[in-house]
C-alpha cells in the first residue's frame, strides 16, 4: 500500500470511528425520542457516509451491512416502520458488527475476515417486516430503557446556510419559487442539474441574483471542523514530555539564579540573567498551560459508551434504569480520560446489578419502578470529581462484616472501632471478592481492588458512601493532569521526598515530648482528634545520624482519613514532573514516582494513599491490642 493510499484509509479509520463512537449515544436517545426527526436524519447520514467511504474503498462487507441498515433508517425517517426496542436492538447489533470490522480493517487492511451473513440477513428480516410493529398509540417501548438527562441531547453546530435559504432571506426568490425548482432537481437522474441553474432557467431570478446569492455563501463562517486540525496523540505525549523536561531545566536554572544572587548580588550581569529567568518562568509557565489544554477532552468521550451498556445491562436484567449525566463538558487529560474509562464502566455495571433492584423489589419498598442512576462530573480545584449515584438497596453493613471477617481480612476487634463509612470501603481490600460471584455482570464488590488499584496509579483517590435500602454514592477524585504536580518537599536523614500537595492538609512542628505511644504505635494528639503518626525514616529504612527533639508533622488526608508523616525539615514548594520507576522500585510499598530537583537531585513522591492505609491499619489494631 502505497503512502497516499495509507492515508487514505487513516483518515477513513478516523472519521468512521468518530462517528461509531456517536451513534451508540444517538440510538439511545432515539429509542427514549423516537419521533425525534432531526436525529434519525443524523443517524441516516452518519450511517450514510461511513457505507460511501467503504464503498470507494472496496470493503465490501462494510458496504453490505451498511447499506440495509441505511435502509431500514430510511424507512424509518420517511414513517414506514416505528421506532421500537425490536428494531433498535438489531441495529445497535449491526454498529457492534462495524466496529469489529473496523478493528480488522485497522489490523489487516481488509474485512474479507469477518462473516456478515447472520447481521445481514436480520436486517433482512426486518426490511421484509418481520418485526411486530405496534400501534401507533403504544409509542412508549415495553423494554425498559435508559433515558438521558436534558443535557444529554445537545444541539449540533448549524450547517453553513444553503442557496436556497440565502436566495429566501435576501429576498431574491420566493420559497415556493425554491421548493419547486427542488421538487423538479429530485426527479432528474444522475447528474441532476445545480439549484441555482434551474431557478434562472425558469425565470424565477436573474444571473446577477444567483452571483449576489453565490458570493454571500462562500462569505458564510465555516463550520467549527474548518478550524481544527487532527493531532496524533503520541506528537502530544512527546512535546508534553518536552515540557516537561523545560520544566526541569527552567527549576534548575532558577536555583543556580538565585545562588548567584546571593554571592553576587552587586553585579549587572548578575541582575540581567535574573530578569531573563524571571521572564522565561514566565513563557515557561504559560506554554505549559498550553500545551496542557491541547490535550484536555471533555469527559462525554469517556462517558459515551455508557447510555448504550446501561440500556443493554438493565435489557438484561430485567430492571428499569434510567441513567442522568451532568457536568459533560468538564476537561481533564488525555492520559488520565483513557484511564478513568474501565473503573468507570465497572462502577456501573455493579450499580445496576447489584444496587439497582427488580421493578417488583422496588415496588414493595415504595419506590418508582424506574431506578436512577446519576453520574456527575466537575472541576473543584485542581481535581476533577466524578460522583456516581444510585437510587437502590445500599450496601448491608452486615453483610460486608461477615465477609471481611468470613476471608481474614479484618479482625472483629478492628470491625468494632471501624465508623460505617470505613467498613462499606472495605470492598476496596484485595481479596474481598468471591470467586463464585464473578460472572459477566460485575457484582458490587468483585474487583473493586483493580478499580482502586487503577485510580491510585493516576494519584487519584475512591470512596463509597452507602445507605441501606436508599443508595450508595460512589466519589473518584482525580488530578487535572498525571504529569506535572505541585509538591511539598521534605527531609528526612538528609534524604529529601516529595509529598503531592493536593492530599496536604496542614504541617505542623512539634516537640519529642508531645508524640504519645498507644500499644507500640505512635500517635499526636491534634485539635481533639488523635493522629496516627508515621516515621519516613523507619518506613523507608533510613539510618538516624543522630537524636532530635523537634520535628516537622505533615498533617496528610485520603478522604476523611487523616495521619501525621513525621519529617525533619519541610524545604520548599515546587511544581515538579513525574517520571514513572515502577519496573525499578515495584517491591516498594507507599512510592508513586519520582522527580528531579532544582539541585539536579532525583527525589522520590510519596503515595499518600498507600500510607494513610497502612497507618489506619496499626491504628486500628493499636486500639484495640
Amino acid at each position: 500500500m502505497d503512502d497516499e493510499t495509507q492515508e487514505i484509509l487513516n483518515d477513513f479509520l478516523t472519521e468512521t470511528t468518530e462517528m461509531i463512537d456517536g451513534l451508540d449515544q444517538k440510538f439511545v436517545e432515539l429509542e427514549t425520542q423516537p419521533d425525534n426527526k432531526d436525529l434519525l436524519n443524523e443517524i441516516f447520514r452518519a450511517m450514510h457516509s461511513m457505507k460511501g467511504s467503504a464503498g470507494f474503498l472496496g470493503f465490501t462487507h462494510l458496504v453490505d451491512i451498511t447499506h440495509r441498515a441505511e435502509s431500514i433508517l430510511n424507512k424509518l425517517r420517511q414513517g414506514e416502520m416505528a421506532v421500537v426496542p425490536e428494531i433498535i436492538t438489531v441495529i445497535l447489533e449491526t454498529v457492534d458488527t462495524v466496529k469489529v470490522i473496523m478493528a480488522e480493517i485497522r489490523t489487516s487492511g481488509t474485512d474479507v475476515k469477518i462473516p456478515v451473513e447472520t447481521m445481514s440477513q436480520k436486517l433482512d428480516d426486518i426490511l421484509a417486516g418481520k418485526v411486530s410493529q405496534p400501534a401507533a398509540a403504544a409509542s412508549a417501548p415495553a423494554a425498559p430503557i435508559v433515558a438521558g438527562a436534558p443535557e444529554l441531547v445537545k444541539a449540533a453546530a448549524p450547517p453553513p446556510p444553503q442557496l436556497g435559504e440565502i436566495l429566501v432571506n435576501e429576498g431574491l426568490a420566493t420559497k415556493e419559487q425554491v421548493f419547486d425548482a427542488l421538487t423538479a432537481q429530485s426527479k432528474q437522474p444522475e447528474p441532476k442539474q445545480a439549484l441555482g441553474e434551474l431557478l434562472v432557467a425558469a425565470k424565477a431570478i436573474s444571473e446577477k441574483a444567483l452571483d449576489q446569492a453565490l458570493q454571500k455563501q462562500e462569505k458564510a463562517p465555516k463550520g467549527e471542523e474548518d478550524a481544527t486540525i487532527r493531532v496524533e496523540t503520541r506528537r502530544l505525549d512527546s512535546v508534553m514530555n518536552l515540557v516537561g523536561e523545560l520544566v526541569l531545566g527552567r527549576n534548575r536554572l532558577i536555583k543556580i539564579g538565585g545562588l548567584l544572587e546571593q554571592t553576587h548580588e552587586s553585579d549587572p550581569q548578575v541582575r540581567a540573567l535574573s530578569e531573563t529567568l524571571t521572564q522565561l518562568n514566565l513563557v515557561t509557565t504559560d506554554l505549559q498551560l498550553a500545551v496542557m489544554k491541547t490535550r484536555m477532552l471533555p469527559i462525554k468521550k469517556v462517558m459515551a459508551k455508557l447510555p448504550r451498556m446501561v440500556r443493554d445491562l438493565s435489557q438484561k436484567l430485567g430492571k428499569q434504569v434510567r441513567l442522568e449525566t451532568h457536568g459533560e463538558e468538564t476537561e481533564l487529560d488525555k492520559s488520565v480520560a483513557d484511564e478513568i474509562g474501565d473503573p468507570l464502566v465497572h462502577l456501573v455495571r455493579n450499580a445496576i446489578d447489584h444496587g439497582i433492584e427488580m421493578p417488583t423489589e422496588r415496588h414493595a419498598a415504595r419506590k418508582p419502578s424506574e431506578g436512577v442512576l446519576r453520574i456527575a462530573a466537575s472541576q473543584e480545584g485542581n481535581s476533577i470529581v466524578i460522583r456516581i449515584q444510585d437510587d437502590g438497596k445500599g450496601i448491608a453493613l452486615s453483610k460486608i462484616k461477615a465477609k471481611a471477617l468470613s476471608k481474614g481480612l479484618i479482625s472483629e476487634a478492628e470491625l468494632a472501632t471501624m465508623e460505617p463509612r470505613e467498613v462499606v470501603n472495605l470492598v476496596f481490600l484485595p481479596g474481598f471478592s468471591t470467586a463464585e460471584k464473578v460472572t459477566d455482570v460485575s457484582g458490587r464488590g468483585v474487583g473493586m481492588d483493580v478499580v482502586r488499584t487503577n485510580i491510585r496509579k493516576m494519584n487519584g483517590t475512591v470512596e463509597i458512601e452507602s445507605e441501606e435500602g436508599k443508595g450508595s454514592l460512589i466519589t473518584i477524585k482525580l488530578p487535572l493532569t498525571i504529569a506535572i504536580i505541585q509538591a511539598l518537599m521534605v527531609e528526612v536523614e538528609r534524604a529529601t521526598f516529595a509529598i503531592p500537595l493536593s492530599s496536604v492538609i496542614e504541617a505542623v512542628r512539634i516537640s519529642k515530648d508531645e508524640i504519645k505511644t498507644i500499644n507500640g504505635r505512635e500517635v499526636l494528639h491534634l485539635r481533639d482528634r488523635v493522629l496516627p503518626l508515621l516515621r519516613l525514616a523507619k518506613e523507608f529504612e533510613i539510618p538516624a545520624d543522630r537524636e532530635r527533639d523537634r520535628f516537622y508533622v505533615v498533617v496528610a488526608a485520603l478522604g476523611d482519613r487523616r495521619i501525621g508523616v513525621v519529617v525533619d525539615e519541610l524545604r520548599s514548594q515546587e511544581e515538579v514532573v513525574i517520571k514513572s520507576i515502577w519496573e525499578y522500585l515495584d517491591s516498594i510499598k507507599g512510592i508513586s514516582g519520582a522527580t528531579i530537583t532544582g539541585e539536579g537531585k532525583v527525589v522520590l513522591i510519596l503515595d499518600i494513599s498507600e500510607l494513610v492505609e497502612n497507618a489506619q491499619a496499626w491504628h486500628a489494631s493499636a486500639m484495640v491490642a
